[in-house]
């Protein structure tokens, strides 16, 4: 009788050592888990903010001033380009619009090509009306 406990008490000892090893491994793996999480966050900030650079250096270079020098005047004049910047409020707005309208129509609809079409063409005219409203009143 004797015998069987020291050898349950042995398994039990042994066990638990077991466990706390497992325990150790799993903790192990979650940190490391979470520092490659981390990682790939500082990895995509990164690139945002190199993208933001890139950005800021084209808007830099499309507002270069030019100085022009008439030398029997002297007189000196200058000149700011400026490029039109991207597209306007009533392009995004029929973009936004067709896409939010097809996905509407496709999830409504019983018959979901002909509810995307449908949802598409809505969602793009409500989308160019409303660009337009905003884009008439960026102009005033």
């Amino acid at each position: 009788m004797k015998a069987l406990y020291f050898i349950l008490i042995a398994a039990v000892v042994v066990s638990c050592q077991n466990q706390g090893k497992m325990e150790i491994e799993k903790a192990k793996l979650a940190t490391v888990d979470s520092m490659k999480v981390e990682i790939e966050k500082q990895r995509v900030i990164d690139s945002m903010q190199v993208e933001m650079a890139k950005i800021e250096e084209t808007k830099i270079e499309t507002q270069k001033e030019v100085v022009v020098v008439n030398k029997p005047s002297a007189t000196t004049t200058t000149t700011t380009t400026t490029q039109k910047k991207g597209w306007s409020s009533t392009a995004k707005g029929a973009v936004i619009g067709a896409g939010v309208g097809a996905a509407t129509g496709a999830i409504i609809s019983k018959k979901k090509v002909q509810g995307a079409i449908i949802g598409g063409v809505a969602g793009a005219g409500i989308g160019a009306g409303t660009g337009a409203i905003i884009d008439g009143s960026k102009k005033e």
